[in-house]
Order: C-alpha cells, then structure tokens, then sequence
C-alpha cells in the first residue's frame, strides 16, 4: 500500500458520505411531513414508537437526521421527551439496515443472479436509470427518486473504493502488527468512537470496518468492541444539535448517550467476562462484511431489548442531568434544526398557521362581543391577540422562507406559497378586528346606541361574518378546494348586506331617524367587514391556486361569478342571509341609529 492508496480510500470515504447524504435526503423529502405526522400519532407507548423509529429510519438511511429531527420536536414542544425514547431505539436497530447492504459486496459465487446482486454489478445500472429519471423527468418526485438512486450508486461506489485500496493491507506485516493493538477491548471502543465521532457518520465507519474486514485481518475481537464505540461516537451528531436549545430538548441526547453508553458497558462485561470464565473461540476467528452486519445488528438489537422496559428510569435520568426547566414559549416550534427535514417543518408550519386562523378568528368573536357588552378585560385580551398576530406573520414569514432555501419538494413549495399567503391575510384580519374593536369603543365611552332596526341588521351581518370565517378557516385547515368554492359567494352575500344597508341607512338620515355620528361608526364597521370577508375570499382561492397551479386569483374569481352555479349560490345565501324588512313608520328623531 502506498500514498495513492491512502488517497483512494479518502477519495472513497468522500464518494461514501455525498452518496448517504443526496439518498437521505432525497428520501426526507419524498417522505414530506408524513415523518412529522407519523411521530405524533405512533408515540403513545414505547413498541410503537420502537417500531416508528427503526421504520423512518430505515426510510431516510439516516439515524443522524433522524435524532437531528426528535430534538428539533422536542424543542418546538411538539413532542414530549418520552415520546422519543422508543423512537431512539428504534433508530439505533433501523441505522443497522446500512451495513446489511453493503456486506452484499462480499458475495462470492459462480451464479449469474448471485453475482447480480454485488453492487458493484447492479449499482451502474442504478445509476443509469436514476440520471435518467433526473434528466428526463418533468414530475420533481420522480426526479427525487432518480436522486435516491443516484446517491445509492454513489455510496456503493465509494464502498468498493475504500475496499480496492485496503486490500493490499492483508500483505502488509506492519498493519497485521497495527490490529494486534485493536485487542484490547477498551481501545476499541476509543477508536470506533473517535472515528465515528470525527466523520459523523455510523454508517461510514461501520463501512469503513467492513472494508478492513475483508482483508482478513480483523477477528471479531478486534471488531465487536470497535462497533460498540462506533455507537458511542453517532451521539456527536445529537450533542451538536442540541447546542442552543431548550433544557428539554438537550435531554434528547443525553438519553441518545446514555443508551449507548450503558449499552457498551453491559457489552463489554458480557464480552469479557464470558471470554474470561467459558473462553469464547470465535473471538480469534477473522470477520468478514457479513460478520460485521451481523455483530452490528446483535449488539443494537440486545441493548434495546434490555432498556426497553427501563424508559422511564432513562427519562429520570435524563431529568436529573438536566433538572433546570425553561420557561415556554409560544414561538419555539420556530427551530432552525427542523429545516434539515424541510417535509417536516413545513408540516409544523401548517400547524402554526392553523393555529394563527383560529387565535383570528377567536378575536372576532370577542370583538363581536364587545358590540353586545362592552369589557375592559376583553379589550385586553384582543389588543393582546393581535400582538401574537403580528408575531406570528413576522417569524413564521421568514421561516418559511429559510425552508424554501433548503431543497424542497413540489408539494411542499406550493404549501409555502399557500402559507405565505394565508399568513398575510390573517394579520390583515387582525387589523380590521382592531379597527371593530376601536369602533366599539366609541359607542361604549360615548354611550351611543343604535336603532332596534340596526340592530337587527348587524345581527344578520354579524352571522353572516361568522360563518364566512368559519367556511374560510376549515377549507384553509382540511386543505380542500370543493369547500373552498363556498367562500366566494358568501363574500358577495356580504358585499350585497352592506351595499343595501348603507342604502337604508341614507333613506333613514334623510328622514331624519339617525345622526351621523352613529352614521361615520356604522360605515366603519361595514367596511372592515367587507375587508375581512374579501381576506376570507383570498385565502380560500390560496387553497384552490394550491391545487392548480395555473389558476390566477383574479381571472378565477371573474369566470367563477359567471358560472350560473355560482348565481343560484348567491341566491340561496340571499334568502338565508335575508335582513329583516324595513319598518314603514318613521321613529321619532333621536341620537339613535
């Protein structure tokens, strides 16, 4: 072996680690936010969150990403910290699928199918069919999977790189000399956790081993206790990301530690002290890539079947480690480690923006409020909402944006869009709300009150009000156009009320049955309810554009109110929305509307 060998296998590692990091992540995001949906649905007890754990990460080949993604949702308050446990375990089983695939480059036979099965010999053709699928494909989750394929290719490759220029090790007395050290069995857990810890990668490592393993050198003593430090060196990757986050989130690799480290512990005392007492023989036969896999396997497998019943005791001492709790915050979802998996966070995005429209519409009902009772109190707590509002179209805007910037999928981009947009017309409701709000004031500090009969037509607006935001609000939560197309002719049932009450508002000015004071307060109030609705109208043509992206907002609404389905709509909101009748003798003059 020379310095061009050397060369070779850095060259190999680096093909190794680009190929495992375009198939993660070509595999997060075809999985999109179903990876963040499933996490809060099959958490509720430790079997479920197991096999969750051990699934996604053998979906997203990536035991990193995924640890990377439970303190991201730990930290957003998402998840609780015992929700991750089984899913760490899990994770460690599922990160075994890697070596499995690439002891196939040790398969020797004489059969065509056998020998088909090697990498080295399918892996071109992988290669070829996934460039094809980059290039000629128009559909981008098609092109995602032709980018699964290609990182596959890329990472076999640099396998069989990495084991060409190892291989004329097995001739060299020198390197024979170099494993004899490896014996010792806390050497080896030192040495696979450096290397782990420095590359950040288990899978390499444990590549890398395998590799060395076939030249023949390497007996299971040797390799055993190297992957169990292998195991201790993947929590750099958890330590890394737990920088900067709550206390909550950093007990997540605490536990992601300790599990390993009491799972090495236990290792060795088996190992050793069973070779000590009944002598094991196989401790000095040679392991080949097979072996590896196999031994990798064995020792995650056992260690998650010994601490499984033991969650809650990891859990106490994850607490006792870390025992200062942080104050909550409503803004914590907002974790820039969700954006390594953007399919998640533009899921947890959603959440929040759900949240959003209904923080909006609560403040609706309580300014509706205020115009039948008047309260400081409730005053207070819509002043109060709006801040959160404008807050929340502050962070989740920018944020929004940062996961535009990190490789998104096609759906994923058009919920953006939608979000983006939604974002913006919930905060412009919260404005009109704050102006509904300030024209109740006024009628409260200037004891002013209108009419019976104006009354009664702003009850009918007022319902009316209601149920286009709650139309708006559940088509923009369910993500569903044919609901969607509800919203448009109830705005126009609004623009209709107001239209016809300003008109009799005029005929009652003129008789001379209202004053304009109360006049310059009802026309505030009718135009921050036609705003109000037309934002509603916007956020529903969001969900429809989302569906279609050659849909333009405005040339939809004009054909859509020529559609005669939408005349007969418009119609039968008219009857139901109808205000009462107006009365044929004039009230006294009062200061009343």
């Amino acid at each position: 072996m020379n310095i061009f060998s050397l060369f070779t296998l850095c060259g190999g590692l680096a093909f190794f680690l680009y190929g495992m990091t375009v198939m993660s992540k070509s595999l997060e995001k075809m999985a999109g936010g179903r990876l963040e949906r499933l996490l809060k649905r099959m958490t509720s007890n430790p079997i479920k969150s197991l096999l969750l754990g051990a699934g996604i990460t053998i979906a997203i080949q990536s035991s990193s990403a995924m640890t990377v993604m439970l303190v991201g949702l730990v930290n957003s308050g998402v998840m609780e910290l015992g929700q991750t446990i089984g899913v760490i375990m899990g994770s460690n089983i599922g990160t075994t699928l890697t070596a499995w695939l690439l002891s196939l480059t040790g398969i020797e036979s004489d059969s065509f199918f056998v020998n088909f099965l090697k990498p080295k010999n399918f892996s071109p053709l992988l290669a070829l069919a996934g460039i094809l699928l980059i290039m000629g494909s128009k559909k981008q989750r098609r092109r995602d999977v032709g980018r699964v394929m290609m990182g596959f290719s890329i990472l076999m490759y640099g396998m069989e790189l990495m084991s060409g220029s190892v291989a004329p090790l097995a001739d060299m007395p020198e390197f024979t000399d170099l494993m004899t050290a490896f014996t010792n069995p806390l050497l080896g857990v030192l040495v696979g956790a450096a290397f782990t810890g420095i590359i950040q990668s288990s899978a390499a490592s444990v590549g890398i081993l395998q590799a060395l393993a076939m030249t023949g050198s390497v007996t299971y003593g040797m390799a055993i206790p190297i992957i169990m430090g292998q195991n201790i060196g993947t929590c750099v990757t958890a330590l890394i990301s737990s920088i900067g986050v709550s206390r909550n989130a950093k007990r997540v690799s605490v536990i992601h530690i300790s599990f390993n480290l009491i799972g090495t512990a236990v290792g060795l005392i088996v190992l050793c002290g069973g070779n000590a007492i009944f002598g094991f023989p196989f401790l000095s036969d040679s392991v080949n890539a097979v072996g590896i896999a196999f031994c990798h396997t064995v020792f995650n497998v056992c260690t998650t079947l010994l601490l499984l019943p033991f969650t809650r005791q990891l859990e106490w001492l994850a607490k006792k480690a870390i025992s200062t709790e942080d104050k909550p915050s409503d803004f914590a979802f907002l974790d820039p480690r969700l954006l390594r998996t953007p399919g998640v966070a533009v899921s947890e995005c959603a959440s929040m923006v759900n949240q959003m429209g209904a923080l909006a519409q609560a403040s609706m009902n309580l300014v509706l409020d205020q115009f039948l009772q008047y309260t400081e109190a409730r005053e207070e707590e819509i002043l109060a909402n709006e801040d959160k509002l404008d807050i929340y179209e502050d962070r989740l805007g920018g944020y929004l944006v940062q996961i535009s910037q990190h490789g998104t999928s096609a759906d994923d981009n058009h919920t953006i869009s939608r979000l983006l947009h939604a974002i913006g017309d919930f905060e412009r409701i919260g404005d009109h709300i704050l102006n509904l709000q300030q024209s109740a004031k006024e009628l409260h500090d200037k004891q002013l009150r209108f009419s019976d009969a104006a009354r009664e037509e702003l009850g009918v607006l007022t319902h009316l009000m209601q149920d286009i935001l709650d139309a708006s609000l559940s088509c923009f939560r369910e993500d569903d156009p044919i609901a969607a197309q509800q919203v448009e002719p109830l705005e126009e049932t609004m623009d209709c009320l107001t239209d016809e009450i300003r008109s009799r508002h005029i005929r009652r000015l003129q008789t001379g049955e209202c004053t304009i004071q109360l006049g310059f307060v009802l026309n505030d109030l009718l135009n921050n309810f036609e705003r109000v609705s037309d934002h509603c109208s916007n956020i529903a043509v969001s969900v429809i554009e989302e569906r279609d992206s050659h849909i333009a907002a405005h040339a939809y609404l004009h054909d859509m109110k020529k559609n005669g389905e939408f005349a007969v709509r418009l119609q039968q909101n008219l009857k139901r929305y109808a205000l009462p009748a107006e009365t044929a003798e004039p009230a006294p003059q009062s200061v009343e509307e």
